[in-house]
């Protein structure tokens, strides 16, 4: 089976591994690719980004499977064309893809069918948004989380401590539209304290019927520094499983999160037949839905993927024709860790074009995988987060030391990583 893999990033480049892995996988075409997909076994990398010439490769090339990593392209019906053209692609249609592409949307769906979440109003107009900022501060309360409605790359989510910092993410969203459309409604949202988890999923939901499938549970870490300080990013690293996210509270998450999650999309009439991430906040074995993506995530697919005991291109079928409820999906015992190795800079304006050096020997004997995030194919950067290292461990601790000294076999000018991945679970 010929399989195209769209998108360019890390998540694209340990999808298209995972895929090539099956016995059944003759080979993978990445859109446009980096420099780790283009050195992978089976892989290719094809510059193409347009849809229509997409589902025109994907024609000519007889693709009997392509898969989405990134959301621009679900939200701007990328499935949709696929299969009016009649073929099978992984990923929600357009108007279910709207739980990622719309946060107002998305907390709006949540509410109608009972999925526990943060409570929140959405605003398009600054001087009431500006009035509740300062109305919420004056009470004492706790941070408020300012989200723009549309997608912005990671830049849309704000946790504001006073109402200066308010003022500023509002002015910024509604005022001077620095996220443009994105950023012309906004949602203010509750602070909820406690532990975040990630959990990926498989969903195949269509005509009202079908089932969610979850993975084992990951955690991200968002901020740019060590002990979760610094600004918000596209996220630093990614350990899995994370070995805090309770029996309970998995229970709980079937409970109050998933179940009526498949109950909204059943009832909405949603075709969706892809992945899906739930992005938790739990709290005393109480799970709150910070949000949806309706894709992996990224940097957690390249900790998960890994732990994966199952044929991915297998699981990636069954979504498609409706099998996913019987799918045998098997896991590894032990974890996986993957820091992130960041350009000089990030987020804000990085470095670009440095020569990345890798001593392949010294990579090697940790048993860690490299996947590229943020580097043409002659492994020079050309993004803020530029790889990731990606190892197995008997437990955490193994696996943390493990990527570690990977990534301290590779090397570029500027590069920076988080020091604490994982560490939560190390002792």
């Amino acid at each position: 089976m010929k399989i195209l893999v769209i998108g360019s990033g890390g998540r694209e480049h340990a999808l298209a591994w995972k895929l090539a892995c099956s016995a059944k996988t003759e080979k993978v075409f990445v859109a446009s690719g980096n420099g780790g997909t283009a050195a992978e076994a089976k892989c290719e990398n094809v510059p193409i980004a347009a849809q229509e010439e997409l589902v025109q490769f994907a024609l000519r090339e007889k693709i009997g499977l392509t898969v989405v990593g990134p959301e621009l392209p679900l939200a701007e019906g990328i499935v949709d064309r696929f299969r009016a053209a009649g073929l099978g692609i992984v990923g929600p249609e357009k108007k279910a893809a709207r739980l990622e592409a719309s946060k107002i949307y998305s907390k709006a769906f949540m509410e109608k069918y009972g999925v526990r979440c943060a409570k929140s109003g959405d605003f398009t107009d600054l001087d009431t948004a500006l009035a509740r900022a300062r109305e919420h501060f004056s009470a004492g309360a706790p941070p408020l989380v300012i989200k723009a409605d549309g997608l912005a790359a990671g830049k849309g989510v704000v946790i504001a401590s006073d109402f200066k910092e308010a003022e500023a993410a509002l002015s910024a969203f509604l005022q001077d539209r620095s996220l443009g459309d994105a950023g012309a409604s906004v949602l203010l949202e509750e602070f909820l304290a406690g532990k975040e988890v990630s959990v990926l999923a498989a969903a195949s939901v269509v005509a009202g019927k079908g089932t969610i499938l979850p993975f084992i549970s990951a955690r991200d870490h968002k901020r740019r520094f060590d002990g979760g300080r610094g600004p918000n990013t596209g996220g630093m690293g990614a350990i899995a499983p994370a070995s805090d996210f309770s029996q309970a509270a998995q229970n709980d998450f079937s409970r109050a999160i998933l179940e009526p999650t498949l109950k909204g999309m059943k009832a909405e009439g949603m075709d969706y037949r892809g992945f899906i991430f739930f992005g938790l906040m739990v709290r005393n074995d109480r799970c709150y839905l910070l949000e949806y993506n309706a894709r992996l995530g990224d940097p957690e697919t390249q900790a998960v993927l890994p732990l994966m005991d199952s044929d991915f291109a297998d699981l990636c079928v069954a979504i498609l024709d409706g099998s996913l409820g019987d799918f045998p999906l098997k896991w590894k015992q032990g974890a996986v860790c993957a820091p992130v190795a960041a350009a000089d800079g990030y987020p804000g304006p990085y470095r670009k074009g440095d020569i990345i050096a890798i001593d392949a020997a010294a990579l090697a004997k940790t048993g860690a995988k490299l996947f590229v995030a943020g580097a043409d194919s002659a492994l020079r950067t050309s993004g803020g987060r530029v790889l990731a290292v990606s190892a197995f461990g008997a437990d955490a601790g193994e696996a943390c030391t493990a990527a570690y000294r990977g990534l301290a076999a590779i090397s570029f000018a500027g590069m920076s990583c988080r020091k604490d991945i994982g560490r939560e679970f190390t002792g």
